[in-house]
């Protein structure tokens, strides 16, 4: 059941929106196989080039030796552009298979099946204010529902945006950033596509942030750099005079100098290395995705200030990231067997630990900017994706009145075919709403509806709702306290220290003006693990005091008589009630949010539906 506005217009965007989505996929699934087959015959044909081009070399070097070098000149270099031209194909393929895949992965997840994204489970914190209660992360979470990231840190960035409110000013600013990328649709995609293929471990990010603040490694040996040079000359010189004037046993007396050398400095250019050799698919990761950042102009503020983190003191970033990659790369050649040949005629670890400390000398100080500004574009383009994916979402308004308002409110978890909506009005200075009401009537999800819908406002993103007002709020909530075997603390104890963290929170905050924002409770069935009358005792009391410290928010129960502190407090505290109705011994729920007290009961049958004879 849905109530909004106008259901088939917004019937008609989503599947305007799978359209679009299966003709992409098709379309690049089609383009990804003609490249196939185009690499494909292009193999033999490089095969066949290269054995003829050998044949052809060895005849014109035996007919002629200067114009046989010149020949294989000029092969080697056709034959290196042509595979590097033939290994575009390729990329290209991989590149359009990819963008099939995420045009099929955002067609399914316009029906709310989430189950090809990451859940982002390893940012669940107990303690955190609502992130447990609502659904921020785990399986068929928000965070599943939106993250699109192709980075580790833009995973954590992501996570962050939903665990602490924006400030107003930010969240316009980020409203126009979502606005903007959610039209880039095809700039998206491939920044997703480009960022595949190549997972980025957090510890090889630390390793190469722990090598940016590690002193030079030809710091105070200016001696050595100038053996980079003169090894490599006293090893030909000594090769040639082995070979013709001297024994070819003196060979070993010049392969002494880069012996000790390699071995005084082999200690530290392990710890050096291990710091950064694996690191060479993460940068050069990186390195395309910048370079796709760097070739669109932004509008947004937060957008273009984001763009100068790649363009500091001149230095372009990805070409940059790109020869770091390529100097690691270059230096990671020391574990191949033939590489102690190189080393001692020379020095090859040397020579490209010389560069790894040029390059750390000129770009150094940029590499963790650009890897912040990175994170962020990540990070917006899953919120943005979000966004475009629910057209009907509204981007809501945050004012400095005291006062939540919001119609045609939904759970933006659920699919629209059997969302619900309901609208509410809730002063923030003091105001509580009792909302009681049958078993399965809706009571709990109509608080988690509220309260997702607040924290995606508070983060800059659309709500599900068609209009949606509010000051700045931050969710405190206690829904699903548990037992902590390992705290030795049963769920009622684990429950009261819930409420009380929601006490000092509304305490802290009851004098706040915005942009500082104040605290919106949530409380589903409080003080559950105890009798019914210290149960009441304890809920009376708690509400009152809550009120007394101008706490607002939503308070869901069984406990009816709490509904009489409507008539004590009219100003402060609100009956609402979700029903049910009982056809031929059938239950029938409507889910809309109803003024009063609930005056239907449904445990009894519920009971008997399970077998248990009343």
């Amino acid at each position: 059941m849905q109530n909004t506005l106008d259901e088939s217009s917004s019937e008609e965007n989503y599947e305007e929106l799978r359209r679009q989505y299966l003709e992409k996929a098709d379309r690049c699934l089609k383009l990804a196989d003609g490249l196939s087959e185009k690499y494909n015959r292009y193999s033999l044909v490089r095969l066949f080039a290269f054995l003829g081009s050998v044949v052809a070399i060895a005849l014109l070097w035996v007919q002629w030796w200067p114009l046989g070098i010149f020949s294989m000149i000029i092969f080697l270099l056709s034959f290196y552009r042509f595979v590097i031209w033939h290994q575009e194909i390729k990329n290209r393929e991989v590149h359009n298979r990819y963008l099939h895949e995420i045009n099929l992965n955002e067609e399914k997840a316009l029906d709310y099946d989430f189950s090809s994204f990451k859940k982002g489970e390893d940012y669940v914190h107990p303690l955190h204010p609502y992130s447990i209660d609502l659904d921020i992360f785990d399986t068929h979470s928000i965070y599943q529902a939106c993250d699109r990231t192709v980075s580790i840190m833009g995973s954590k960035q992501l996570a962050h945006f939903f665990l602490e409110p924006a400030t107003p000013e930010k969240i316009k600013l980020r409203q126009e950033t979502i606005k903007e990328l959610a039209r880039k649709r095809d700039w998206r995609q491939d920044f997703q596509a480009l960022g595949m293929g190549t997972t980025d471990d957090e510890l090889h990010y630390n390793l190469l942030r722990d090598w940016l603040n590690d002193p030079l490694f030809f710091k105070g040996k200016s001696w050595l750099k100038w053996m980079l040079w003169f090894v490599p000359v006293w090893m030909i010189a000594g090769t040639i005079l082995s070979f013709t004037l001297l024994p070819l046993e003196a060979v070993i007396f010049f392969l002494l100098l880069p012996a000790i050398i390699l071995r005084n400095t082999l200690k530290k250019i392990n710890d050096l290395h291990n710091r950064t050799s694996k690191a060479v698919d993460i940068l050069e990761k990186y390195a395309g995705l910048i370079h796709h950042i760097e070739k669109v102009e932004f509008n947004s503020q937060i957008l273009q200030d984001l763009y100068q983190h790649f363009s500091k003191d001149g230095a372009v970033a990805s070409k940059s990231i790109r020869r770091l990659a390529y100097i690691i790369n270059q230096l990671n050649v020391r574990f191949n067997p033939f590489a102690i040949l190189l080393n001692l005629y020379a020095l090859w670890d040397l020579q490209w630990m010389n560069q790894l400390d040029r390059w750390k000398v000129n770009n150094g100080d940029l590499l963790l900017t650009w890897f912040d500004g990175l994170k962020y574009i990540d990070a917006y383009n899953s919120l943005s994706t979000l966004s475009a994916n629910n057209p009907d979402w509204i981007f809501p308004q945050i004012t400095s009145a005291d006062l939540l308002i919001a119609k045609d409110l939904g759970h933006p978890l659920l699919h629209a075919k059997k969302r619900v909506v309901n609208d509410i009005q809730l002063p923030t200075d003091g105001h509580i709403k009792l909302i009681t009401g049958s078993n399965m009537g809706g009571k709990t999800t109509f608080l988690r509806t509220l309260g997702l819908n607040v924290v995606l406002a508070m983060t800059g993103l659309p709500v599900c709702a068609r209009e949606f007002s509010l000051p700045p709020l931050w969710v405190y909530s206690s829904m699903r306290t548990q037992d902590s075997l390992h705290e030795s603390t049963s769920s009622f104890f684990a429950e009261l220290k819930r409420l009380k963290t929601i006490i000092e929170a509304v305490e802290s905050h009851k004098d706040t003006q915005p942009p500082q924002p104040k605290i919106l409770f949530l409380l589903d069935e409080i003080l559950k693990g105890t009798n019914s009358a210290d149960r009441h005792k304890g809920s009376k009391a708690l509400l009152l005091q809550l009120i007394q410290s101008k706490g607002s928010g939503l308070v869901a129960t069984h406990d009816l008589e709490l509904g009489y502190l409507e008539k004590e407090y009219p100003k402060s505290i609100e009956n609402w009630c979700f029903e049910v109705d009982i056809e031929e011994g059938k239950l029938s729920f409507d889910y809309k949010l109803k003024k009063g007290v609930s005056k239907s009961f449904n445990a009894t049958i519920l009971m008997k539906e399970m077998g248990i004879k009343m």
